[in-house]
C-alpha cells in the first residue's frame, strides 16, 4: 500500500484496509501520512482505514462509510486469491472510480451498533475515538479538568463573602435552589451540546448557523477573562517567590514602603503583650476595614510595594517589572501545560485539581481549632429569614452560579467536545456541579471559622465584622500567616494553592480559544500546527496583559472583572437555551441526547431546559440591571468614562449575536423573508456526530453534490449496476451503486 501510494496511485483510486492486527494498522496510518500521494483523504476507523487518492477523494469518505456493511464474507474473492475482493465501480465526473478492497477476515465490527463505554449503551463494538481531534486519555482527566475549570479563586474569596454579606446560612437556601433549577441543567446542556457535535464553541452552532454569534460572544468573554485572570495568577506567583525567605516581607513595618500608620502584630507592644491568635485575627479584621486608621504591613506591602498603586485609573505610571516578569512566567507555564493540547493538560490536572483540597483541609483544621470559630460557623449555617426575602440575595446566588460553574464561557462546550461520543455526560454534569458547590461551602467553613474568631476578639457579632476588600487573599491571609510557626512554609503552600486554582481555570480558557480557531479552520495544516496556534494566543494574551502590570493595573483588572463577565454571560446563556429548545426544537435535541447516552434527558431536565432555566436566567438579567451600582475600589470612585469602557467591554460580546445573525441572514438563499429566515436557522448539513460510526438514524450519511470533490450524485435506480448485500437468512439482495 505504501509503495503504491508513493509511486502515485491511479486517479480516483479507493482503498479499504481491514486492520486485523497492529502491523496492518500501522501500515494504514503510514500510508495516510504519505506526502508523495496526490489529493488524498483518509478516514481511520477502529477496524478499517479508507484511503482515497485522486480527484474526488474527500467526497468519497461518506460514500465508503455506507459501503462498509454491504461487503460480506460471501463476496467473490479475486481469482488470484490474494485476499483482494472483486472491485466495484463508482461513477464520477472524471469517469469510473476503481475501488480496491484489501481485506482479511471480513465483516468489519465498525458496522455494528455503537455503544457507550460508560454504561450508556451495551455491547460496544467500536472504539469511541476521534483520531483527528483526539480524546481525553480517560474519563478522570475530563472530570478533573472540569473541576479545575469550575473551582477557581472565586470559590475561596467570592462565595464566602457573598454568603457572609447576605445573611450567612440564609444565602445557602437560594444558592441551592439556583444550583438545582439553573446551574446543573445549564451545565448538563453545555456538556451534552459540545460532546454530541465534538466541536468547540464555534463549531457547535452548525445546529443553527444564524446563532453562531453566540459562539463568538463566548470567545470574547473567554478572551477578557483569560487576560485579567492570568494577571491574578501572576500576582500569586510573585507572593509565592516572595515567600522564599526566612522572614516574610510583610511581617514588620520597618520597610522603605511602610507609613507611620503601619502597625504589626509582632512589633506593637500593646498587641504582642499576648501573642495569641485572637490578636492576629483582630488585626486581620482591621486590615480588611479600610476605614480604620491602622493599616497592616500586608496591606501596605500590597498597595505600596507590589502594586505601587496610582491615584487614578487614567494614571498608568510605570510598568512594574516584577509583575511583568511573573506575568511572563504565568503564560509560559500555561503554554507548556497546553503545548500538546489535552494530552498534556489532561495529565497536569491530576495535580492542579487535587492539591488545593489538601491546603484547604489544612486551613480548615487550623481554623476550627481557633477560639470563637464555632460562632462564625453557627452564623454561617443558621438562616436569617429577613435576608432571604431580599431580592439581592437571590440575585447574588444566581450570579454566583454562573460565575462559579463557568456557564456561557465556552469552556464547558470545549472540554466536553473531547469526550468520547457515548460518555455519560449527564453523570459528569451532576458530579462536577456538586463538587464545585461543595468546594464553595467547604471554603466557607474555612473563612467563617476565621470570621468567628475575628468577632470573638472584637467582642462583636459576626454580621458586624468588617467587610473584605478585593485584596483579601493578598492582605488578610498573608498577615494571618505571619503569626504561624514556620510562616514562610505556610505562605508557600497557600499561594501555591492559589496558583494551581488559577491555572486550572486558565487552562480551559486558553484551550477554548485554541479549539475554536482550529475547529473553525479545520484543515490538516492547522491541525498539525496546533502548538503554534497555542503559542500565538499565549503571546497575544501576554501582550494584552501588560497594561495590567502598570501602577493603574489593579483598577483595570477590577473593571474587567466587573463588566467583562457580568450581564453578558446571562444574555449569552439565555439565547443559547432558547435557540436549542425552540429554534432547533426540544424534541430534536432530546433525541440527540438519547442517541448519544442511550436514554433521553430526565423529565426534570427537560422541564428546566424548556421553561425554568431560561426564566431564571431572564430574571437574573432583570435583577442585574435594576441593582446596578457604580463600581468602586475601596474609597476610589471610578470616573464615568471608565464605566463607559466597562459597558463597551460587556456589549462587545453581546453585539456579536445580532451582527452575525444579520450577516448570515443576508448571505442565505431564499426568495422571501420567511424562507431566508427558515434557511438561516435550520441545521447545516454537517450538523451531528463528528464520526461516521455515530451518524445513524436521521444522521445517516448522505452524499450531497460537491463541485470541489468533482462528484455528482443521482437517485438510486434498481435496474442499474448492483452491489450484492446479505441479509441474515434471506437471499442476496441488490442495492443500487449508480451515483
Amino acid at each position: 500500500m505504501s509503495a503504491l501510494l508513493e509511486a502515485g496511485a491511479p486517479e480516483g483510486s479507493v482503498f479499504l484496509l481491514m486492520k486485523e492486527d497492529q502491523a496492518v494498522q500501522a501500515e494504514a496510518l503510514e500510508a495516510c501520512s504519505l506526502k508523495g500521494a496526490r489529493k488524498k483523504a483518509c478516514e481511520c476507523g477502529p477496524d478499517a482505514t479508507i484511503i482515497m487518492v485522486g480527484k474526488g477523494a474527500k467526497g468519497m469518505l461518506p460514500m465508503l462509510s455506507q459501503l462498509r456493511d454491504p461487503f460480506p464474507e460471501s463476496l467473490p474473492s479475486s481469482p488470484e486469491g490474494t485476499g483482494t475482493r472483486t472491485p466495484q465501480s463508482l461513477s464520477s465526473k472524471s469517469g469510473t472510480v476503481p475501488t480496491t478492497l484489501v481485506s482479511s477476515p471480513l465483516l468489519m465490527a465498525c458496522s455494528s451498533p455503537a455503544s457507550a463505554q460508560n454504561g450508556a449503551m451495551p455491547n460496544e463494538a467500536i472504539k469511541d475515538h476521534s483520531l483527528q481531534r483526539g480524546n481525553w486519555g480517560n474519563q478522570i482527566e475530563f472530570v478533573l479538568t472540569s473541576v479545575g475549570y469550575a473551582v477557581g479563586l472565586g470559590n475561596v474569596w467570592r462565595f464566602p463573602y457573598l454568603c457572609y454579606r447576605n445573611g450567612g446560612g440564609a444565602f445557602l437556601i437560594p444558592y441551592f435552589i439556583m444550583v438545582t433549577f439553573c446551574g446543573i441543567p445549564v451545565f448538563f446542556m453545555e456538556l451534552s451540546f459540545g460532546q454530541f457535535a465534538s466541536q468547540g464553541c464555534l463549531g457547535v452552532w452548525r445546529i443553527s448557523p444564524m446563532f453562531k454569534g453566540v459562539g463568538y460572544g463566548m470567545i470574547v468573554v473567554s478572551t477578557y477573562i483569560g487576560i485579567y485572570y492570568n494577571m491574578v495568577v501572576s500576582i500569586a506567583f510573585y507572593y509565592f517567590f516572595s515567600s522564599l525567605t526566612s522572614v516574610l516581607p510583610w511581617t514588620y513595618c520597618d520597610n522603605p514602603w511602610n507609613t507611620p500608620d503601619c502597625v504589626s502584630v509582632l512589633d506593637n507592644p500593646n498587641i504582642t503583650k499576648s501573642v495569641q491568635p485572637p490578636a492576629l485575627l483582630g488585626n486581620v479584621s482591621q486590615a480588611l476595614n479600610l476605614t480604620l486608621q491602622r493599616t497592616s504591613p500586608s496591606e501596605e506591602y500590597w498597595k505600596f510595594y507590589v502594586l505601587k498603586m496610582s491615584d487614578d485609573i487614567g494614571n498608568f505610571g510605570e510598568v512594574q517589572v516584577h509583575l511583568l516578569s511573573c506575568l511572563f512566567v504565568s503564560w509560559v507555564v500555561v503554554f507548556l501545560c497546553l503545548m500538546q493540547g489535552i494530552r498534556t493538560s489532561g495529565k497536569v490536572v491530576y495535580f492542579t485539581a487535587t492539591f488545593p483540597y489538601v491546603v484547604l483541609t489544612i486551613l480548615f483544621f487550623r481554623g476550627v481549632t481557633l477560639e470563637g470559630a464555632s460562632t462564625g460557623i453557627k452564623y454561617y449555617l443558621t438562616p436569617q429569614w429577613d435576608k432571604i426575602l431580599e431580592a439581592k440575595v437571590w440575585g447574588d446566588a444566581a450570579s454566583q452560579i454562573f460565575y462559579s460553574l463557568g456557564c456561557a464561557w465556552g469552556g464547558l462546550i470545549t472540554m466536553a467536545s473531547y469526550n468520547k461520543f457515548h460518555n455519560n455526560c449527564y453523570r459528569d454534569s451532576v458530579v462536577i456541579s456538586i463538587t464545585n458547590c461543595a468546594t464553595s461551602i467547604y471554603a466557607g467553613f474555612v473563612i467563617f471559622s476565621i470570621l468567628g474568631f475575628m468577632a470573638n476578639h472584637l467582642g462583636e457579632d459576626v454580621s458586624s465584622v468588617a467587610e473584605h476588600g478585593p485584596g483579601l487573599a493578598f492582605v488578610a491571609y498573608p498577615e494571618a500567616l505571619t503569626l504561624l510557626p514556620i510562616a514562610p512554609l505556610w505562605s508557600l503552600l497557600f499561594f501555591f494553592m492559589l496558583i494551581l486554582m488559577g491555572l486550572g481555570t486558565q487552562f480551559c480558557l486558553l484551550e477554548t480559544l485554541v479549539t475554536a480557531l482550529v475547529d473553525e479552520v479545520g484543515n490538516e495544516w492547522i491541525l498539525q500546527r496546533k502548538s503554534y496556534v497555542t503559542l500565538g494566543i499565549a503571546v497575544a494574551g501576554f501582550l494584552l496583559g501588560i497594561p495590567l502590570t502598570s501602577q493603574a493595573g489593579i483598577y483595570w483588572l477590577l473593571l474587567m472583572d466587573n463588566y467583562a463577565a457580568s450581564f453578558s454571560l446571562v444574555i449569552i446563556s439565555c439565547i443559547m437555551c432558547v435557540c436549542i429548545m425552540y429554534i432547533y426544537g426540544h424534541q430534536n435535541y432530546f433525541q440527540d441526547v438519547q442517541m448519544m447516552l442511550g436514554f433521553p434527558p430526565p423529565l426534570f431536565f427537560q422541564i428546566c431546559w424548556r421553561v425554568i432555566s431560561p426564566a431564571i436566567i431572564f430574571l437574573i438579567l432583570i435583577f442585574l440591571l435594576i441593582q446596578y451600582e457604580t463600581i468602586t475600589y475601596n474609597e476610589y470612585q471610578y470616573p464615568s468614562w471608565a464605566e463607559a469602557i466597562g459597558f463597551l467591554m460587556a456589549l462587545s460580546s453581546v453585539i456579536c449575536i445580532p451582527f452575525y445573525a444579520l450577516f448570515y441572514f443576508r448571505i442565505t438563499d431564499g426568495d422571501t423573508f420567511l424562507q431566508r429566515l427558515k434557511n438561516s436557522t435550520k441545521p447545516s448539513g454537517d450538523w451531528g456526530p463528528a464520526l461516521l460510526e455515530h451518524r445513524t438514524g436521521r444522521y445517516a450519511p448522505t452524499i450531497p453534490p460537491s463541485p470541489e470533490d468533482g462528484l455528482e450524485f443521482q437517485p438510486l435506480d434498481p435496474d442499474k449496476a448492483q452491489i450484492p448485500m446479505v441479509g441474515s437468512n434471506d437471499p442476496i439482495r441488490l442495492q443500487d451503486s449508480q451515483m
